[in-house]
């Protein structure tokens, strides 16, 4: 999920610094639901065929790489049974999304897992525009897996409000997550939730 094809000229965008970021191959027995899965598909490039991708866009999914079973799906109404998973995941899909809906998201994810189910996310500390005259803000990224590295950018309009862990720590800790693990590294956040 991105707004990699907005057509924004350049001097309009806010380029970020290149981040760095490396996901290590962890393990998720059965399916796992990749949250925003197109793209860079980058979940399924490091799990492949265990990965059912969703994302909204039809063309993200086509741009996806092969491997992951990919379906058209909004995260705000999964259309899969409750405690479908083990695992859930989403990689920088969060900051696409309205940060109104981000409740429903956690709420929705938190449905379809199993108990004892883990939601991984990867994401970005998107702040409120920094610049008046820039419309977009991109945050260059090297991501390393275990078996190679990929170059990606993240797009996005500013949102009206800070994207931070203290927006999402209590909207997860709201719908019954426990926080497992966190961490932020300049402009980028990791957490593992775990359902009771």
């Amino acid at each position: 999920m991105s707004d990699e094809h907005l057509e924004i000229p350049e001097d309009r965008i806010f380029f970020f610094d290149t981040q760095e970021v490396a996901v290590d191959d962890f393990d998720a027995p059965g399916y796992i639901l990749d949250i925003g899965g197109g793209g860079r598909g980058i979940i399924g490039m490091l799990k492949g065929e265990q990965v059912i991708a969703i994302d909204r866009n039809r063309r993200e999914l086509a741009e996806a790489p092969a491997g992951p079973l990919k379906i058209i799906m909004d995260a705000t109404d999964l259309k899969f049974l409750d405690e479908t998973f083990a695992t859930a995941t989403s990689f920088f899909t969060l900051m696409y999304i309205d940060g109104a809906e981000h409740e429903k998201v956690f709420d929705e994810v938190f449905r379809v897992l199993r108990p004892g189910g883990r939601f991984l996310i990867w994401d970005v500390v998107l702040p409120r525009q920094l610049d008046e005259g820039k419309d977009v803000a991109v945050f260059p990224l090297e991501v390393e897996l275990p078996n190679e590295e990929v170059t990606a950018g993240y797009g996005v309009r500013w949102p009206e409000k800070e994207q931070d862990l203290a927006h999402y720590l209590p909207l997860a800790e709201n719908v019954g997550f426990d926080v497992v693990e966190k961490w932020q590294e300049g402009r980028l956040f990791f957490l593992e939730l775990r359902k009771s």
